[in-house]
């Protein structure tokens, strides 16, 4: 089973409230069975996100985006248009 990587990419509203969004709902990141997480920003645009999170199998990170807590906490953190996401699994 290949270890899975999602990467999501989306402007914000404000990214000290974007965060504390993310940040609540680690168990959510955990129910799925994220491994790890990194969150990286624009250095000439702070609000505009990158996120990779790494899952077991691709199964689990598929789930994990397309899961409603997911959309519901984009739409609560001020996410300003659909974000760009990506599944990669190791080669």
């Amino acid at each position: 089973m290949a270890q899975a990587t999602l990467l999501v990419r989306h402007p914000v509203e404000d990214y000290a409230g974007w965060r504390a969004a993310y940040d609540s709902v680690e168990s959510l990141r955990q129910e799925h069975g994220c491994t790890d997480a990194e969150v990286l920003v624009d250095p000439a645009d702070k609000q505009d996100v990158y996120i990779l999170h790494r899952f077991p199998s691709l199964e689990q990170a598929q789930a994990f985006a397309g899961s409603d807590g997911l959309r519901e906490a984009m739409s609560k953190a001020g996410v300003k248009s659909a974000p760009r996401v990506e599944i990669a699994v190791e080669a």
